[in-house]
């Protein structure tokens, strides 16, 4: 059955709630203060915690405060003496699974606890399933519970040992590399090589030789044959980052690459043929880009056979809380020492957009966890320049354009994240998922200017 714990400074109402739940056959513990029952969560796995809201120093809201950042999937209910609504209102708000008026009606509060042990432990037996599904599927590093995560994974799975060319979008850090290798690692190429190149990175010839392969004298410099990337990839995967960056010059000899299987080194008038399975990401529209003619039509439609859309971590903040403690134990490892979130850290960050998503939160769990001190990450730990609700500016469309409002929000993203590493272009460039190249360019064409 439930565990359950029971919070009230009232030893008489303890007792005969504690009465009452354990004649249902719940295992149920006390606690006769909030200090108490802090304690007792962070060393206990608690189904349910009934708690009075209002107590001695430490109340019912910081008992629900550290219930959730101890133990995210454990429900809380809260208390409220008559006539006090105001109170429940305020503890749904910051995570509370339901709520019961003082005095309370014995039925309406069994029918609660028994709904929320219910859902509690259906959510437990999910997350096994998951886990499970995971390990057998090599998804370790795709973490979630988000019913947006749980699709992916089950496109993944049916995706994968197919052939079929595959396109991701999503905002940048996102984790749309960490689909391409989880396809690649279920399909049946498994076993031969995952090559992956960013578009952005390299200057249009460089980016042609890298992919193709030069001979000997194709141009200065070219001192001997090189093989490319593509028939590096023979037989196994090909993961183009960042592909709406490919100049439009070069998207035809691709798109002849993809149909065909076959490619031409620099220099060389022979054929070569290549077997390789096609991934391409971005997260610019691709839409747009073809509209611009900055991008082909024909390439678009070769690449978009499977289609996976990401989802930002804003869409999904049921995630961070695994996310979270899966980053502070892989740094926590890494750096030789644990650490754990500090008072109103999880708040903040559930609270935060994380313009640069999965990414800029890692980034910050990693930064926490090397200040931490006191075994704690703190909050100025990792947004000492935090203000606000940590949303960051909202445009008003009745007064912009759409490339207005997209501009401003690009700017804003910029400038937070160049703040956050202290102006430093590669880190702020990292943080947004983006080349320093790139992000250059998007400066340069938005007026950036930082010293």
């Amino acid at each position: 059955m439930a565990r359950i714990l029971i919070v009230d400074d009232q030893d008489n109402a303890r007792s005969m709630l504690s009465e009452m739940l354990l004649a249902e056959d719940y295992v149920v513990d006390q606690a006769p203060t909030g200090e108490t029952a802090c304690a007792m969560v962070a060393e206990n796995d608690y189904d349910l915690v009934i708690t009075d809201l209002r107590m001695g120093e430490v109340g019912g809201l910081e008992v629900l405060r550290r219930t959730r950042e101890a133990s995210p999937l454990t429900h809380v209910i809260v208390m409220t003496a008559f006539g006090t609504i105001e109170d429940a209102v305020e503890a749904m708000r910051f995570g509370a699974h339901d709520f019961v008026q003082k005095p309370f009606v014995v039925e309406e509060l069994l029918t609660k606890v028994s709904r929320a042990a219910r859902t509690r432990s259906l959510a437990a037996a999910e997350r096994a399933v998951a886990s499970d599904f995971r390990e057998r599927y090599n998804f370790g590093n795709i973490i979630g519970q988000s019913a947006e995560i749980r699709d992916i994974l089950g496109r993944i799975v049916r995706i994968a040992p197919t052939d079929a060319t595959v396109l991701i979008t999503g905002e940048s850090g996102t984790g749309k590399e960490l689909v391409a290798r989880a396809i690649h690692a279920n399909s049946l190429r498994a076993e031969r090589p995952f090559v992956s190149i960013n578009c952005a990175a390299l200057t249009e010839t460089l980016l042609e030789s890298e992919l193709f392969g030069h001979v000997r004298g194709a141009f200065t410099g070219a001192v001997q044959t090189r093989k490319g990337l593509f028939e590096e990839a023979n037989g196994g995967t090909f993961f183009f980052d960042e592909i709406a960056e490919t100049p439009p010059s070069l998207q035809a000899k691709l798109l002849r690459a993809i149909q065909e299987g076959e490619i031409r080194r620099l220099g060389d008038n022979s054929s070569i043929n290549v077997d390789a399975r096609i991934i391409a990401a971005t997260n610019q529209d691709l839409r747009s880009q073809i509209e611009e003619k900055r991008f082909r039509e024909d390439l678009y439609y070769r690449l978009n056979v499977a289609r996976f859309e990401l989802p930002p971590l804003r869409e999904r903040k049921e995630d961070i809380p695994p996310i979270v403690e899966t980053f502070l134990e892989k740094y926590g490892k890494k750096m030789g020492r644990q650490a754990t979130l500090g008072p109103g850290v999880m708040d903040h960050l559930l609270g935060y957009d994380f313009p640069g998503n999965i990414r800029e939160l890692e980034n910050l769990i990693e930064q926490g966890v090397a200040l931490a001190q006191d075994g704690q990450v703190h909050l100025s730990d990792i947004l000492p320049n935090a203000s606000g609700n940590g949303k960051g500016r909202t445009p008003n469309p009745a007064r912009q354009s759409l490339a207005d409002i997209v501009h401003e929000v690009e700017r804003d993203a910029i400038v937070r994240a160049l703040r956050h590493v202290d102006g430093n272009k590669e880190r702020a460039a990292a943080l947004l998922g983006l080349s320093p190249t790139t992000l250059w360019r998007k400066m340069k064409r938005l007026q950036l200017d930082w010293p």
